[in-house]
């Protein structure tokens, strides 16, 4: 086995469970980008952590990760559960919370600015080669050993076997599963074909909770386009079985989750959780500048031609308005936002520079307050956007993002506008879109801000049901299902 990185070494290694008074509940947190370098999935972090803490204040909350300094740096009140090492619970001593956070706060970012890049740049690209040709050879074998539907079994996927086991069984799974007391997957759109292996992994972690017999729910959740059979398979196989499924959109995601055979009951539209730190971030006024942000990665391919279009609608539009152009970088996973968005404000004024890498989603969100438009390729920027009231332009040039930008605009209504980059009219569909939607950012606020209070409503009613499973009340998670479902 390998020698642990600066960051793994730092990684929880003791079984022990001892801590203060009501730590005999223990809440595994799966998410959806374990290094910590989106911001979007930060908020989700933040949020979810926030709302367990305040309906659980005694309660262990194991948020699974490989930047553990940066998560105690982030979210003081979650325990650090490293995926790559062993994955357990830490004993929970005062000391070493203290140590370990102090410590976060001043080398925490400086650890992880190291490893984790050069985790990302070297052994990330062999995994996806790798990952790829087996892709391949498993497509040209039957998806299931034993029948179809679900039914069978789900042939072994990159470590994750039938029966899912923990790496102290020989499998992949985190050791902390076997001693927590429920299992959530934060939000997030991972449930996907787009992510094939941490949807797997995420399926299976559920999968070996429910096998234990705890309780376990999905909130925030982004699902879809998923069309490979294996993944369905194995999705088929565990979902119905959740106690409890809340999306952030309801124009896909129902009909995906009754067709692997989710009973609706369980099912409820509550938004992305996200919406609350968004619209927190709100002000009074109108913002006076166009936020841009641009994504180009293998899920979100931009050609060349369209990012120069999108570079000169935004400095005309800009030019036109007298106004500056904000970047809003988002993900910082080998710097594809900034990489993709700075050029396009070149030989433009750019109001100010963009947020350092690990700078948190407040600030991020707070960045967006400025802006009376903004137009992006990213999804959580523009949730920030939208929950202030603020219109957006959702660049497109996928399915995958098509159903992104589209359950969200769903959920907002009026505000928002799809544009795709592979249109051939796309200068001037973008130009006419941001035009638009700039003469009507006083009239869209209100309703925005609206639907965002609305949605904040919904996901916290889903947290109410997420604490009554975690009490060991499956009755009053029943009630508590019945009033989110009144609300969505």
């Amino acid at each position: 086995m390998a020698d642990p990185t600066p960051e793994e070494s730092m990684c929880p290694r003791r079984r022990g469970v001892r801590g203060a008074p009501g730590a005999d509940i223990r809440i595994l947190a799966d998410n959806g980008e374990y290094w910590l370098t989106n911001k979007g999935d930060q908020a989700i972090i933040r949020v979810t952590v926030r709302r367990l803490r305040e309906r659980l204040p005694h309660a262990r909350i194991g948020v699974l990760t490989n930047a553990p300094t940066l998560l105690r740096s982030y979210e003081p009140d979650a325990e650090p559960v490293c995926y790559r090492r062993g994955g357990d619970w830490a004993d929970a001593r005062v000391a070493d919370a203290w140590v370990g956070r102090v410590a976060a706060r001043v080398v925490g970012p400086r650890v992880v600015g190291t490893t984790g890049w050069l985790w990302s740049g070297t052994v990330d690209p062999l995994r996806s080669a790798v990952r790829s040709a087996r892709n391949g050879l498993r497509a040209r074998r039957s998806a299931t050993v034993g029948g179809g539907g679900g039914e069978g079994r789900t042939e072994w996927y990159d470590g994750y076997f039938d029966t899912p086991r923990t790496r102290s069984g020989g499998g992949l799974l985190p050791n902390a599963v076997d001693d927590a007391t429920m299992v959530i997957a934060m939000g997030g759109g991972y449930l996907t074909d787009v992510d094939e292996y941490q949807a797997h992994r995420t399926l299976s972690l559920l999968e070996r909770a429910l096998e234990r017999g705890v309780p376990t729910a999905m909130l925030g959740q982004g699902i879809g386009p998923m069309d490979d059979p294996t993944l369905r398979a194995h999705a088929a196989r565990v979902l119905p079985r959740v106690d409890h499924i809340a999306l952030r959109e309801g124009r896909r995601g129902p009909a995906l989750l009754r067709s692997l055979g989710v009973p609706d009951g369980r099912v409820v539209v509550t938004g992305d959780d996200a919406v609350e730190l968004g619209y927190r971030a709100r002000t009074e006024g109108l913002g006076r500048h166009l936020g841009v942000c641009l994504r180009i990665a293998g899920y979100s391919p931009v050609t060349d031609s369209a990012r120069a279009e999108v570079g000169r609608v935004v400095r005309s539009v800009a030019d036109r308005a007298g106004a500056g152009l904000v970047p809003l970088p988002v993900s910082e996973y080998r710097s594809e936002d900034r990489r993709a968005t700075m050029p396009l404000l070149a030989g433009y004024r750019a109001e100010g520079t963009p947020l350092g890498r690990f700078s948190g989603p407040e600030r991020l969100a707070a960045e967006v307050s400025r802006c009376r438009v903004l137009v992006t390729g990213a999804y959580h920027v523009a949730v920030f956007a939208l929950s202030q009231g603020i219109p957006v332009v959702g660049l497109t040039s996928s399915r995958y993002y098509d159903d992104k930008f589209g359950g969200l605009g769903a959920m907002f209504g009026a505000g928002f506008a799809l544009v795709h980059l592979d249109d051939r009219g796309l200068r001037e569909a973008l130009d006419r879109a941001v035009t638009e939607l700039w003469d009507a950012a006083d009239r869209v606020r209100d309703p925005l801000r609206d639907r965002a209070r609305a949605q904040i409503a919904a996901s916290n009613a889903s947290f109410d049901v997420v604490a009554a499973l975690a009490s060991g009340s499956r009755d009053g998670a029943s009630r508590s299902n019945q009033v989110a479902k009144r609300r969505d």
